[in-house]
């Protein structure tokens, strides 16, 4: 677990918010055993609309946007045998910087046998955000999880475009102690990777989902890849990669839960009805 006092003090006229969740499977049910909160980031209650065995938990940012200045802190562990899963209510919204950084720092640890799905809806950057992300995951050798994100660069279906701003991403994956995945980027609205083919490529969404477990076979890499011709498959060993780049969010959360939806009784050995939340 990180120590979060210095990134919640950076900023002390903004708004800070941490949350740190702990989930414990208890005879094959999952229960949110900690959930401890500092400023506007909660949980409200466990949900279980699967049942017992997987704890489902929406993650809830009252002010609904973050401006510049503002820092979000995430840590959730998933204790030995414990399946549970987090989203959000609503898109991520990153608003103007007005010339401070605005940070979002997830750190997500899964025990022995444990499975963690970490499923956000859109996160929408503003034009002028200026936003540094923070993802790390570590995994027992054993444990489990599949995760995603869609970037929304811009809301070009109301005339807004990604014109000013700077978004620095990485993203960390563990397992079993040893880096398996290893990304980052640094996306400015006037740099190349806006458009080259090693960045974005001109898209102004990009949709990712990542997967660690038991290998994907052919078969259903080949099912995953025919959804959508602008869909990116790979399997890197212990690592499942899907990617959209496009300018359609609504297409990028459609093929987003359909790629967990055929992800999950492989890797999970369960159904994957789509979270209630992603529907309202």
């Amino acid at each position: 677990m990180r120590d979060d006092s210095t990134a919640l003090d950076s900023h002390p006229a903004a708004w800070q918010a941490s949350l740190r969740l702990r989930f414990a499977d208890d005879a094959g049910a999952t229960r949110l055993a900690g959930n401890v909160h500092r400023g506007p980031l909660r949980v409200q209650k466990p949900l279980y609309p699967e049942g017992a065995r997987i704890c489902h938990a929406i993650i809830i940012h009252p002010p609904g946007g973050v401006v510049g200045g503002d820092g979000l802190a995430i840590d959730a562990v998933a204790g030995p045998a414990a399946h549970a899963l987090l989203s959000s209510p609503g898109a991520s919204k990153w608003y103007r910087a007005n010339g401070k950084l605005s940070t979002q720092q997830v750190c997500l640890e899964a025990g022995h046998g444990a499975a963690l799905e970490w499923l956000p809806q859109e996160t929408i950057f503003f034009n002028d955000a200026q936003v540094r992300l923070r993802h790390e995951v570590r995994l027992a050798a054993d444990a489990t999880y599949i995760g995603c994100e869609i970037l929304c660069f811009g809301r070009r279906a109301s005339g807004e475009h990604f014109a000013s701003g700077a978004i620095n991403q990485r993203t960390q994956i563990w397992r079993g102690g040893k880096l398996l995945w290893w990304e980052q980027g640094n996306l400015r609205a006037d740099g190349p990777a806006m458009d080259s083919v090693l960045g974005l490529g001109g898209a102004s969404v990009c949709a990712t989902v990542v997967a660690v477990g038991a290998a994907v076979p052919p078969a259903l890499q080949a099912r995953i890849r025919a959804l959508d011709p602008a869909l990116a498959v790979s399997q890197l060993k212990a690592v499942f990669v899907a990617r959209y780049l496009g300018h359609d969010s609504e297409q990028a959360r459609r093929l987003v839960i359909l790629v967990w939806q055929a992800l999950r009784p492989h890797l999970l050995g369960c159904a994957a009805p789509v979270p209630r939340i992603w529907l309202t």
